[in-house]
Order: C-alpha cells, then structure tokens, then sequence
C-alpha cells in the first residue's frame, strides 16, 4: 500500500453494464442488460505484479478499460494513482502504459524507431530521459537489429517486444499487460518474462498481467485475482489457487521401453503409449521429489511438466462452489 494507506489501484464495487438488443422474433428485437463486471473490489499496491485470469468473457479486457479510462464504469467507484479514469483519461495516460496482445500501438507502415519518436514527442518525455529509457528497452528486449525495420514486417515476438518498449518509455507507473506473450515462440516469452522481472525489481513498476497461460503467472507474479462471469471469485497466492481448484499437473515420462503403468505415492498414471506415460500429480505440489523417484527407479530417457491450462482450474474451482448466475436482466 502507499504511505497514505491506499492502494495505487482501487476498486470498490465497480460494475459495468451493456444494453444489448437480442432477436425476439422474426422482426422485432428486445433490449437486455449484461453485467459483464458485477461488483469487483480490490487494491494494488505500489511496486506490486499481479495476474488478473479468468476464461474468455469473464470481464478481464472489461475491467482493463475501465482502469485505462477507454470505458466508464456503471457503478462503484475506481481509482489510479488518485485519479479517476473516465474523468481524466489524458492525465492518466502519462502515468500509465498498456499493451494489448494482439492489438499494436506501433505505426505499422513506419519503422520501429519512427513509432519511438512519435511517442517522445507525443508524451513529451525530456531528451535525456527518453534516450535512457530506448537504450534500455533496446539492450534488455534486442531490438538492436529492428529498429529501422517497418512494423508491419516484423515477426509477432519482435513486434510484441516492440509494443513492451513503446509502453515504458514515459517511464509510467503502472503497466497494463493484456496477453503479452500470446502466440510467442519459447524464446521470445522468456526474453519478455525476464525483462519484465527487471523492470519490477529496478524501477517498481506496478504491473497487472491477463493471460491464458499459467507459467507467465507462476514466473512473475506472487498475487493472482480470478475473475468470472464478471464476479471476482479468488485474490491470494497461486498456490492456493491450485490447492482451492484441486488443479494437477502432469508429468509426461518418457522412458527407454515400454513398461507397466509407474506406481509412486502422489501420482496417478492416466494415460501409457508404448514407453510414455503420462502422471498426474497435485498443482500445489513440487514435481522435484517425483522426478527424484522416477529418475532412480526407472529407466528415464526424458521428461517435461505441463501446466494446467487456466480454464480447466477455474472449471474446478466453480465445480467446488456454487457461483451464483450472472446477473443478466430485461431493460424495461
């Protein structure tokens, strides 16, 4: 929290409602709300990194936009850094930095560098200070070799590499990461990880992350916050994220022939093609031990751990709760 006690982000019961026109017969059409956020509460603190996940419509992109200021909400109240989104978005847009995924705020025509000096001049970051910050962004993300290259040819991990740098280089407080490394190879999500842990660490940046993938989570973030059906249903460690959804893990063992089904004490096999089997073990749990045993006891050739996919969580979660129906109501 602040030194005032607050968070730099603050959420008290904010809700956002659409009216949507649905068939009603062959020619007429009746007018619904949807409560696409319904009554979320929460606080950042300062220098804190936290995922914001829920499956697709939960009211993740919702909530973004309305911490941006691109959305009002209906009702509650909401602030960042003091200020109120909606009401002074200008304001706000200079303390803040945002990257959608899968949309670019790079002039796709123009080489990289030339969306770099748009946004020194539409920020209007000192000279000095904006030449310290593109030199680091273009060491620690290697855009080196990109800097001359058009947008629009540049390859998805080097164009979201792009995207990260033009975010930061007004230095804001706070960075809105809307699916960073979707469609990333390997390499590429590491290099993002890693630079968005230094950033973190160094400067204190407040960072919320949405993502459908678990290891961007487990890597950079200790506070993870579900959503769904617009309801915030889970905020605390990931840990028991996975210890209140029951959520497995599996370990895909790949051994040098084919075998009997692998018997160890917290794992269960759920599937054996010729020499590959594959465990299930508690989420929660370090793998460590169990790779221990299977490394010592049979023939081992190779073996990887897959992370549950977030969906398959939150369905657990949901399973082991009864979460009320979104409210979803006729308009008079």
């Amino acid at each position: 929290m602040d030194s005032d006690g607050s968070g730099l982000i603050e959420l008290d019961g904010v809700e956002k409602v659409f009216d949507v026109r649905r068939r009603a017969g062959l020619l007429r059409r009746e007018k619904h709300q949807v409560r696409a956020v319904d009554g979320i509460t929460f606080r950042v603190a300062r220098g804190e990194m936290v995922g914001y996940i829920g499956p697709n419509g939960a009211g993740k992109s919702t909530t973004i936009k309305m911490l941006t200021g691109i959305l009002t909400p209906s009702a509650g109240r909401l602030r960042v850094a003091g200020i109120d989104p909606s009401r002074e978005r200008t304001k706000l847009a200079r303390r803040i930095g945002v990257v959608f995924g899968q949309r670019t705020t790079l002039w796709w025509d123009l080489p990289l560098i030339d969306s770099y000096r748009l946004v020194h001049r539409m920020y209007r970051i000192p000279d000095k200070r904006y030449r310290e910050n593109l030199e680091r962004c273009v060491e620690l993300l290697e855009l080196g070799e990109l800097l001359e290259v058009p947008v629009r040819q540049l390859s998805l991990g080097q164009r979201m590499r792009g995207d990260i740098a033009a975010a930061l280089l007004h230095d804001p407080e706070v960075l809105y990461l809307d699916e960073p490394t979707i469609g990333l190879d390997v390499i590429s999500k590491a290099r993002v990880r890693e630079f968005l842990r230094e950033l973190n660490t160094e400067r204190r940046t407040t960072v919320v992350l949405t993502t459908h993938d678990l290891t961007d989570i487990e890597q950079l973030c200790e506070r993870v916050m579900v959503i769904d059906h617009g309801r915030l249903i889970y905020d605390g460690a990931l840990a028991g994220l996975h210890e209140v959804g029951a959520s497995e893990r599996t370990l895909v063992v790949d051994l040098e022939r084919e075998l009997p089904a692998v018997e160890l004490p917290g794992a269960r096999v759920v599937k054996v093609e010729g020499p590959r089997q594959w465990l299930a073990f508690p989420a929660a749990e370090s793998a460590a031990p169990l790779v221990a045993r299977i490394a010592a006891e049979y023939p081992l050739v190779d073996l990887s751990v897959r992370e549950p996919d977030i969906e398959s969580v939150i369905a657990k979660m949901l399973s082991r709760r009864k979460v009320p129906e979104p409210a979803e109501r006729s308009a008079l």
